[in-house]
């Protein structure tokens, strides 16, 4: 399919104000949304967003044209995030530090909204978290605390874990921020990083052989919309390669990877519906404080582990939101 030929239309019966706004000014609001990754690996979550409008009354076809934009690779986001601001959209849906980096080449003033945003204020893509400050906001996962927790998890897990493989996402602006995170906190539990970048998908088998030259016991995949797209794939080398594996998203797990710890990234995804709303009923992002995941889950794939001949310490079975067996 074509990518620039993509293009849905969602639409709003919204509240009150926002119905006399349409009717009064016979404009359709135009949301944008712009993505690293193919549509199928994201589906999920253009589902969330859409209850999420759904749950504020939108409806499709009345009030609001929803403009896909799907890069096949990272260089592809900065032409799709100007193709955007060129439609005139009201909003820019950038769910991730990467579209987000994006669309903020692109545009000072169109609002741009995140869902899953790694870091916003390490990043300068906000002034504070209370106060963004210019036209950006949304909700963040905390990725940078989440790979020092998701470390802590595996040294649990793998107790003789000496040397640690973190595959290392190029594309994503908060790489640097989370892997400088994961490096800060291994000292303390006697592990030594190995970082292994990655830029293209083709890049994969030649990271993880790499790690497995590296002679590493585990290997920390640092979050992106680039690792998310592949969990397939992922999950197949860290099993080929006999490699232990720790996940920032849970689909990675469903696919066969060893573990996950992350929030609810569909949760995030519906909830920043929220903020689309309100932007568009004239509130600006500067304001919106940006908000944070509030619970995160551990997942812990036992097949996988039975397959890699590990047994899972009973002291972080209990600490499992799920497992799959």
């Amino acid at each position: 399919m074509d990518r620039r030929a993509f293009v849905t239309g969602l639409g709003a019966v919204l509240a009150a104000p926002r119905a006399a706004w349409a009717q009064q000014t016979g404009k359709l609001a135009r949301l944008g949304l712009l993505r690293f990754g193919p549509a199928s690996a994201y589906a999920g979550r253009v589902e969330a967003l859409r209850t999420g409008l759904r749950e504020l009354g939108y409806v499709e076809g009345k009030n609001v044209v929803i403009e896909f934009r799907w890069a096949e690779t990272a260089d592809q986001l900065s032409e799709l995030a100007a193709e955007l601001v060129h439609l005139n959209v009201d909003v820019i849906f950038a769910t991730s530090s990467t579209e987000v980096a994006a669309a903020r080449r692109a545009t000072k003033t169109v609002p741009i909204v995140f869902a899953t945003h790694a870091d916003p204020e390490s990043l300068g893509h906000v002034a504070t978290l209370a106060r963004p400050g210019g036209n950006i906001t949304g909700l963040s996962m905390l990725h940078t605390e989440l790979v020092t927790k998701g470390l802590e998890i595996m040294k649990q897990t793998l107790p003789h874990m000496k040397r640690l493989g973190v595959l290392v996402p190029l594309t994503a602006p908060s790489h640097r921020p989370a892997l400088k995170a994961v490096e800060a906190t291994a000292p303390r539990l006697e592990v030594q990083v190995i970082p292994v970048p990655v830029q293209t998908a083709e890049g994969f088998a030649g990271a993880f052989a790499t790690m497995a030259r590296e002679r590493v016991d585990g290997v920390l995949v640092l979050g992106s919309a680039f690792t998310a797209s592949h969990p397939t794939r992922l999950a197949e080398l860290a099993l080929k390669q006999r490699l232990p594996s720790m996940f920032t998203v849970r689909e990675n797990v469903e696919a066969g990877g060893l573990m996950s710890y992350s929030p609810d990234l569909n949760d995030l995804t519906r909830r920043a519906a929220t903020h689309i709303d309100k932007i568009l009923k004239g509130a600006k992002p500067a304001d919106l404080p940006v908000e944070q995941a509030s619970k995160y889950d551990l997942i812990i794939n036992l097949k996988t582990a039975k397959a890699l001949g590990l047994t899972i310490p009973p002291s972080v079975l209990l600490r499992a939101d799920q497992v799959i067996e």
